[in-house]
């Protein structure tokens, strides 16, 4: 159906609801889904053309799929870069990157406090293949440059950081890759470009779990790295054509329209997170609490500066807290007792739901570490993580004064 172009210059929160929305003949207001592995082609020498890529159009859903494009397009207008390729978790798009871009012999500067999942990633699965991995701490950027090398390809970094909420100088590590020869990868998922843009700072690729802000209510997998075009069409297509590591129809579709609510979501779930750090902070039971958007995180400054692109620095919405204990043992028992007294909360280590949900760290997503990993890290068996939703923040402050005013 003839549609007539947007605008230029939309605000992100009219291209969330607008960008990519193309319409059959039928001219529904909502996005399509197109629940199909193949096409049919007008005959075969257009067949053949298509599958040689030398003319536009959808052959297979490995290849493309109307509804994940536009899911890519909207995506990549929210981040600011030329496009975006989906795949099929958060994971997937980490292991897209790796594929696309290292080769046996290249060297990767990591964050050392990323996701547990990252770290094994880069640690374990990559070095199979060659390419090594050294872990620097998040926030010493002097870290990250002592550990560059002349066969270093990528520096890998995640802002807020999962769970401590470090903040690394996004522009600093731009700089720092790009003077030696390499490329900065962010992971975004914890501000997604409702709060966050990297793009805006040097980075080179943005890495989405779309699991979480994006999908917005827990419902679906879904990841994406956002770039250039270039990039999409000779480091990434090339390997999801034939890999197959893409995203299914169905999972782009619920995305597409999670992204519609993202900018409010984030901005309610933000507000609510701070109000919570707060309270947690003067709570007597409360050791430390890990929030950007708190004047005492040490990062706070730069967290507002570059959480900033709804037009005002944003903590994000997920707060860590340490509990008193005299040792990792009574820490362990005392973190466990206040999430188990939870009746409103959800136990589970997913987050960017409207669902507000708990979790032990140690335990759960950083638990297949080492000891040694997590020490590196600062993630402590006392460490307790909730991802803040859409609830009433008097029902979560009772909620969690059920386990902490018994310790």
């Amino acid at each position: 159906m003839l549609q007539k172009p947007l605008p230029d210059n939309l605000q992100p929160e009219t291209l969330a609801v607008r960008r990519a929305i193309e319409k059959s003949q039928y001219g529904e207001n909502s996005e399509a889904l197109y629940l199909t592995s193949s096409f049919v082609q007008p005959n075969a020498e257009t067949a053949a053309r298509r599958f040689a890529m030398e003319e536009e159009g959808y052959t297979y859903t490995r290849v493309g799929n109307p509804t994940v494009t536009s899911m890519e397009l909207r995506l990549a207008a929210l981040e600011g870069t030329e496009a975006a390729i989906a795949s099929s978790s958060g994971m997937a798009a980490i292991l897209l990157l790796g594929m696309g871009l290292l080769k046996t012999g290249d060297h990767v500067v990591c964050s050392q406090s990323v996701f547990g999942s990252t770290i094994r990633l880069f640690a374990g699965e990559f070095s199979k293949f060659g390419i090594s991995t050294s872990f620097v701490s998040q926030t010493d950027v002097a870290n990250w440059a002592a550990a560059m090398r002349p066969n270093t390809k990528l520096l890998f970094a995640e802002t807020p950081t999962n769970p401590l909420t470090d903040i690394c100088d996004i522009q600093a590590l731009a700089d720092l890759a790009h003077n030696g020869g390499a490329l900065l990868a962010v992971d975004n998922c914890f501000c997604s470009p409702a709060l966050q843009q990297p793009r805006r700072f040097g980075a080179d690729f943005i890495i989405h779990s779309g699991t979480k802000y994006l999908d917005g209510q827990g419902r679906v997998m879904a990841g994406a790295i956002c770039c250039s075009q270039k990039q999409v069409d000779e480091l990434f297509l090339p390997i999801t054509r034939t890999a197959g590591m893409v995203l299914a129809p169905f999972n782009a579709w619920v995305v597409l329209k999670g992204m519609e609510t993202l900018g409010i979501r984030m901005q309610a779930q933000s507000e609510r997170a701070l109000a919570l750090a707060q309270w947690l902070e003067a709570h007597p039971r409360v050791k430390r609490v890990y929030y950007p958007g708190l004047p005492s995180h040490p990062q706070h400054a730069l967290a507002m500066r570059q959480q900033s692109a709804s037009g005002r620095g944003m903590g994000a919405a997920v707060v860590s807290f340490d509990v008193h204990g005299a040792d990792a043992r009574a820490l362990r028992r005392n973190a466990f007792a206040t999430i188990d007294a939870v009746r409103v909360c959800s136990i589970t280590t997913n987050l960017g739901d409207t669902k507000t949900t708990i979790s032990h760290p140690a335990s759960t997503s950083h638990g297949r570490l080492t000891e040694d990993q997590r020490n590196a890290a600062g993630i402590g068996q006392g460490l307790i993580r909730v991802a803040v939703g859409l609830e009433h923040l008097e029902d979560l402050k009772t909620d969690l004064s059920l386990g902490l005013d018994l310790l």
